[in-house]
């Protein structure tokens, strides 16, 4: 019979004891807090079981042994020694300014106070926490849970003025509990942002940032080996129904949904709410990116000018993870931290990683976005408009191919705020990877010009586009520069397709095709 699957469950004593599916995390949670001290940070994108690793680890701190019976740190050395927890979940804050912000902080500090029959003098949300942690402190060294600790910051990024003043109290926040350090066995902080430390942990200075640690890479989220030890089952009956080899349904899903990596060296791990999704729903779909569209990020994206072709592969150094500040917002620390993008590797000797997108989903559902973002297409009939496209390459019907493609176009504003050179190169782009994506080729790019390749059964489609230019202009470039000397031993078609852009009408103005063979 199937362990019935976790979804939306995130307190680890209810999943337990319902007799959810749980993946086994206890050997790297058994490194936390073996040792007699420990303050943490660790920063993942959402949906990637922060609140379960916090609900666990409360687990453990108060003692719960029975909870973890066959689980790796039931075998271990963990005495299992109670403390005192105080957990707070920012994500549960709504909040527009700073004052707000100070007042539901200090209601939440007495309901924890309440419910651990303390009594809190008067004072602001600071002196409460010192009170709070001084008389739990009487019944053993305090355990600290903080989940989502800038969700507060980030629902206000958008206007910097309040976000710096909720940062402020947020600061002041931390700094009380280096402040109670005599006090305090453990403390673990969440979030999805990784400021610097001169901004909110500026006063918590033995905070251990684990974010990039090798060690806990594979903390969240859900590894290769993982996936076929405790899916197994799974794997079997949505196998069986697809009519596929388990092997292959593996290659599939690994396809859609590994890819996530958190460290130089670290494994590379599944998202696990998309993962569980996929195996309860037993059908492929962005369960991940439709939580949460990134429309704030692909906003900054268009403002700020961003090449979004850049983002297919990224080399950068360790400072780009942390330099995430309110008053210098820059997309690839934010597409980092957020999931958009990960590591892809590491040079050791030039100490650069590489990034990219993830997987399938991310960047299908990114691109798909980024698309209705910079063309005049909706959302929902891109891909309609795309497959439409690919039909008519397939079968050459040219006419229909670029009317097709003028629909991207068609809106377009005329007072773009990027160069307009810029502007169009990003939406044929977007355009040809998308048809790419869609079919499972690989659709080769050079960023230095506007040009595509799209291999398929039916031929080898070479593009080049000219901007205010002509297309006779377009295939004399395919010629001269040799664009198609690599599949000249290939037994296909191969079509050079030349394309002029009119920037003031906004559409195509002309194209022509040259079969070659």
């Amino acid at each position: 019979m199937l362990k019935p699957l976790p979804i939306g469950v995130q307190t680890f004593p209810d999943l337990i004891e319902s007799g959810f599916l749980y993946v086994d995390k206890t050997r790297w949670i058994y490194e936390l807090v073996k040792v007699s001290k420990g303050v943490y940070f660790l920063s993942r994108p959402r949906r990637f079981g922060k609140s379960l690793l916090l609900s666990t680890l409360k687990a453990i701190f108060d003692g719960r042994q029975e909870l973890f019976e066959g689980l790796w740190i039931a075998g271990s050395d963990y005495a299992w020694p109670v403390h005192p927890a105080i957990r707070i979940d920012f994500s549960l804050f709504r909040v527009e300014d700073a004052e707000e912000f100070k007042q539901k902080l200090a209601e939440r500090l007495e309901e924890i106070a309440a419910d651990q029959d303390v009594t809190l003098g008067a004072g602001d949300y600071q002196k409460k926490f010192r009170d709070l942690i001084r008389a739990l402190a009487d019944r053993g060294r305090v355990v600290i849970l903080i989940d989502e600790y800038d969700k507060p910051i980030i629902d206000n990024i958008e206007h910097p003025e309040a976000a710096a003043r909720i940062r402020e109290v947020l600061k002041g926040f931390y700094t009380v509990i280096k402040g109670m350090d005599a006090y305090v066995r453990f403390v673990f902080l969440t979030g999805v942002s990784k400021f610097s430390k001169v901004g909110v942990f500026s006063g918590l200075n033995n905070l251990e940032d684990i974010t990039l640690s090798p060690a806990f890479a594979a903390l969240p989220g859900i590894t290769e080996e993982e996936v076929q030890r405790f899916f197994r089952d799974y794997i079997t009956d949505f196998a069986a129904q697809e009519g596929l080899t388990e092997e292959a349904l593996l290659h599939e899903i690994k396809t859609w949904y590994d890819g996530f990596c958190f460290a130089a060296k670290g494994e590379r791990v599944y998202n696990p709410f998309s993962l569980l999704l996929l195996f309860k729903q037993r059908r492929f779909a962005n369960y991940w990116f439709e939580t949460g569209t990134p429309t704030f990020l692909i906003k900054l994206l268009k403002t700020q000018g961003y090449d979004v072709r850049e983002l297919e592969s990224l080399r950068v150094s360790e400072l780009t993870f942390s330099s995430y500040e309110i008053e210098d917002l820059r997309p690839v620390p934010l597409l980092w931290q957020t999931g958009y993008l990960t590591i892809k590797d590491y040079d050791p000797r030039s100490r650069l990683y590489r990034l990219s997108y993830p997987n399938y989903e991310v960047q299908n559902a990114f691109m798909h976005h980024l698309l209705d973002a910079f063309s005049s297409a909706s959302n929902g009939l891109i891909g309609g408009y795309l497959w439409d496209l690919l039909e008519a390459l397939q079968a050459q019907a040219w006419e229909e191919f670029f009317a097709a493609l003028d629909v991207f176009f068609a809106g377009i504003p005329y007072d773009i705020q990027i160069s307009q050179e810029r502007y169009y190169q990003t939406v044929f782009y977007l355009i040809f990877k998308l048809m790419g994506l869609q079919i499972g080729s690989e659709v080769r790019t050079n960023r230095g010009r506007i040009d595509a390749v799209i291999e398929v059964d039916e031929g080898i489609f070479i593009f080049e586009f000219k901007l205010d230019g002509t297309a006779e202009a377009a295939l004399e470039q395919i010629a001269a520069r040799g664009y198609d000397e690599q599949y000249r031993q290939v037994e296909k078609h191969i079509y050079h397709i030349g394309v002029a852009f009119g920037t003031e009408t906004r559409s195509i103005v002309e194209w022509q095709v040259v079969t070659r063979t």
